[in-house]
């Protein structure tokens, strides 16, 4: 059932908790005591809304930045994710594989300020050996929703 519950609400966040159970087959009451233990467990660890920021008045720009650094003894590379992450700057931290240990994905209003948080605050910090920044252009798809939909003539086909 969790993974049912889990799969459906990734894509879905707000579906209502009575369409949950109709579609999974299952009682309200089950729904609920499964996402509020999810919660307390940290298998749920949030709700977020996708917003295509392009559509908007608002500037943002998003970058992806690849982090090789110096594990530590004993922590790998636990402690300097961390002191990644809590700058409110960073959206996201993830270890990878690869040519580079970290991917930090972070958002600002312009190119300079991103460059800026890199540069004093990322590249500067003893554990880091080398970094390199690749800014998001377009985006077409987005935690699995399609962004930039092609446009379609609806215009009806006139035959001879």
């Amino acid at each position: 059932m969790r993974e049912k519950i889990l799969t459906f609400i990734e894509r879905n966040s707000r579906v209502d908790i009575k369409d949950l159970a109709v579609i999974l087959g299952a009682d309200e009451l089950t729904i609920v005591n499964e996402l509020a233990a999810m919660e307390a467990e940290g298998v749920i660890c949030g709700y977020h809304t996708l917003i295509d920021w392009d559509k908007t008045e608002i500037e943002k720009v998003t970058a992806l930045i690849e982090v090789r650094v110096t594990p530590q003894r004993g922590h790998g590379f636990d402690n300097i994710a961390e002191r990644i992450y809590k700058y409110p700057e960073v959206h996201a931290v993830y270890l990878i594989s690869g040519g580079y240990d970290l991917m930090v994905i972070l958002e600002g209003k312009t190119l300079k300020e991103v460059s800026s948080f890199v540069s004093d605050k990322l590249s500067t910090q003893e554990s880091v050996i080398s970094t390199a920044t690749h800014f998001i252009l377009k985006k077409y798809k987005d935690h699995g929703t399609i962004l930039s939909k092609k446009y379609e003539d609806e215009r009806m086909k006139v035959t001879p």
